[in-house]
């Protein structure tokens, strides 16, 4: 017997395009010998077709798991996978709690910095901030500047000066009230994931070789040059330490919800 598997996409996000983008490329993944597929489309208003999961337990006997691949708010954040969770419904990826940390880069950072993880210098300013020079006056140039609840590099800038600083507040304040300014690192961009549940593994780091000053929405997405390096030339002590790192972040995360389910 098949697994049928929804795949849920789209989503009221401004990263509903890359959602699109991405759950192509899942549903193309599937081998149609072994899974039978049931997409779930939500447009950019959120409303749901052919219809929506309801959130009570045995009201979808006709899914076995879901596949979220939903990008940014309304979709990693916790909600749908709290959505879900009402349902009964096994699914792919991190839980509620995670999603909801990882989702926010201030809530991540505080969190990383608790478990003696290292992090970026940075500051969290908001919206109606009155002047962001001011608030990032001890941070040197250059600074990248991010909506804190958004993905795919949308929103984001590299500012060199203070004029620059200013657009790339405007333009991340469009996206959320809360918005993070950290200081530029200049090194190689690394990314390593971390599979499996009760007994996680890392896997082996990949590096990511921009064709832009840094990985921004038009490289990921549209431009087509941005290569990948897999495994990312390191030597095996290096390679070993990153894949140690994320899977303390990882182990970091389930102790937080250990934790919280305690109090």
């Amino acid at each position: 017997m098949k697994l049928r598997v929804a795949v849920i996409y789209g989503g009221r996000t401004g990263e509903h395009e890359v959602s699109v983008r991405s759950a192509k490329s899942v549903l193309a993944a599937l081998d149609p010998e072994k899974y039978e597929t049931i997409e779930y489309f939500i447009d950019q208003q959120g409303r749901w077709s052919p219809r929506p999961i309801l959130p009570e337990p045995s009201a979808h006997p006709e899914i076995d798991v879901v596949f979220p691949v939903l990008h940014g708010t309304f979709g990693e954040d916790g909600t749908m996978q709290g959505l879900l969770e009402l349902a009964g419904l096994p699914y792919v990826g991190a839980g509620v709690l995670a999603s909801a940390i990882s989702m926010d880069k201030e809530m991540m950072k505080r969190v990383c910095k608790e478990r003696l993880l290292p992090i970026v210098e940075s500051e969290t300013v908001y919206r109606e901030s009155g002047n962001i020079l001011d608030a990032t006056r001890r941070l040197p140039f250059p600074m990248f500047v991010k909506p804190a609840n958004l993905g795919s590099s949308v929103g984001i800038s590299k500012a060199h000066n203070e004029a620059e600083l200013e657009a790339a507040f405007r333009l991340a304040a469009q996206y959320d009230r809360k918005i993070i300014v950290e200081r530029a690192i200049v090194g190689r961009e690394l990314e390593c994931s971390v599979l499996g549940n009760e007994a996680p593994i890392a896997s082996l780091p990949c590096e990511i070789l921009p064709s832009r000053e840094f990985y921004d929405y038009e490289d990921k997405y549209l431009l087509d040059q941005a290569r990948t390096q897999v495994p990312a030339e390191l030597d095996i002590v290096l390679m070993r330490a990153i894949s140690v790192l994320v899977y303390t972040d990882e182990l970091m995360l389930r102790s937080v919800k250990a934790s919280l389910a305690c109090i």
